[in-house]
């Protein structure tokens, strides 16, 4: 294509930028969809240390990244994790340094199962897996406890039914009632307080934690990590009386005893006085019956054995005299098989004496270096034998040296260009070339005469 015709083209196009194309999308897609509800399925979530959520919402045919910021995370009561289906709102935008779109969203909730169910079934599975439920842990409930603690409102029923059934059933046990809001955001950290507060005062040897019925929203205090944990930490027993007799919350779970109500508490932590005083009567009769009868059956055995005493006394004198002659006759048999095991020691001592074992070490370590010195004098003759053998073949050797031949003067002379070493003058002709060999480098000669038959003098 022609340069003018490139030009013509250039002219009719309007390039965009990577930027401004991106920017154009996010536009598009920001005002076409300013609020949306999805739902789907979260993958590959993370909370890095900003606190914002970012995970993929996906089904069976697409998926899309999406974002859930700090603040707006901070109202999902349910915990968010990899797996969990959820209905969702946010708006559709643009991430321009990577070019891809995502959704961030403003609300989230559980598919299917309400947030705050969501929410009780996570923490639940939870605190069951750090063993907080865990039966062994849970401490057993005084019989009559000299202090009650009841954290409560002050404005409900449900203290008025507490005080009621106690002072009826035992009016001489203290009840310290510590205020709390029992549903509310400030009701959590009340509450937690407040049982912090019963354990630094360590008067009290139960804690009564109570509230009447409602709904699960009204009772979600009770269902916090936070509350549940002040429990397990209390190191006073904590008795839960939260709402109805089919409500169940965390704090029932952690605490150590479980009342399907607050006045069924108060009717398990305080005896009924009047039943405890009929018991006391009937056991104090019981006691003076068997008391009555113990004293008869011991007078009647105190009786027989004073009779069988002063029958089995003649009895006794006589076996203790046969017991002192018995005791005599075995004195004097024992006394001749030992005087005959001292005469015994004593000659074994005399005979271990001249028998001493240093002795016979000393002479064994006399013998062994004898040994040792014999065995040093015969490998110093022997090393000195190989030495001077050494010393010899190491002079035979030297003297056989071809280089120390020819270091006296003495030559080898080899034909060229076969290199064979001549030995008689008839190896080699008139004009001949030959390779003369000294201590200290070569010589290349050309033979003009040769003579046969004569010797070097």
């Amino acid at each position: 294509m022609a340069p003018a015709e490139e030009d013509s083209l250039a002219e009719g196009r309007s390039v965009l930028s990577v930027s401004e194309l991106t920017r154009r999308i996010r536009q598009i897609l920001e005002n076409n969809f300013p609020f949306v509800w999805v739902t789907g399925e979260i993958s590959n979530f993370r909370r890095p240390s900003s606190g914002h959520c970012y995970f993929t919402l996906k089904d069976d045919a697409a998926q899309i990244a999406a974002v859930l910021f700090r603040q707006q995370s901070r109202q999902v009561r349910f915990q968010l994790e990899d797996g969990l289906s959820i209905v969702a709102s946010g708006r559709i935008s643009v991430y321009e340094p990577r070019g891809s779109y995502q959704i961030i969203l403003e609300y989230v909730e559980p598919a299917g199962l309400g947030a705050l169910q969501l929410a009780f079934e996570q923490l639940k599975k939870k605190l069951a897996a750090e063993g907080l439920f865990d039966p062994a842990r849970k401490r057993p409930i005084p019989f009559l406890p000299n202090k009650i603690a009841v954290i409560t409102s002050m404005t409900g029923a449900v203290i008025h039914d507490i005080l009621n059934i106690t002072g009826r059933r035992y009016p001489s046990v203290p009840i310290q009632i510590l205020p709390v809001r029992v549903q509310g955001d400030e009701a959590v950290s009340e509450i937690v307080r407040a049982i912090e507060v019963a354990n630094t005062r360590m008067d009290a040897e139960i804690i009564l934690l109570a509230r009447g019925g409602g709904s699960i929203e009204d009772l979600w205090p009770f269902n916090t990590e936070s509350v549940a944990r002040a429990i397990a930490s209390s190191r006073i027993p904590v008795v839960s009386a939260v709402g109805h007799e089919t409500d169940f919350t965390i704090a029932d779970f952690v605490a150590d005893l479980r009342a399907p109500t607050p006045s069924a508490a108060a009717e398990l932590l305080v005896p009924d006085r009047l039943e405890l005083l009929q018991k006391l009567h009937m056991l104090q009769l019981r006691l003076r019956r068997s008391l009555v009868q113990m004293i008869d059956r011991h007078r009647k055995t105190i009786l027989d054995f004073r009779k069988l005493f002063f029958r089995t006394r003649r009895g006794l004198q006589d076996r203790w005299l046969r017991l002192d002659e018995l005791g005599r006759r075995l004195q004097r048999a024992a006394f001749q098989p030992l005087r005959l095991k001292r005469l015994k020691l004593i000659s074994l001592e005399e005979r271990l004496a001249v028998q001493r074992p240093e002795r016979m070490i000393a002479e064994y370590k006399s013998k062994l270096d004898y040994i040792k010195s014999k065995i040093s004098l015969l490998l110093t003759i022997i090393l000195n034998k190989k030495l001077e053998k050494h010393r010899l073949l190491e002079s035979m050797l030297r003297a056989s040296n071809p280089l120390a031949i020819l270091k006296r003067g003495y030559s080898v002379t080899r034909r060229l260009p076969d290199r064979r070493v001549i030995s008689d003058a008839a190896q080699v002709a008139v004009t001949e070339r030959v390779e003369v060999v000294l201590s200290s480098g070569n010589l290349v000669c050309e033979i003009q005469e040769v003579h046969h038959g004569q010797k070097i003098v």
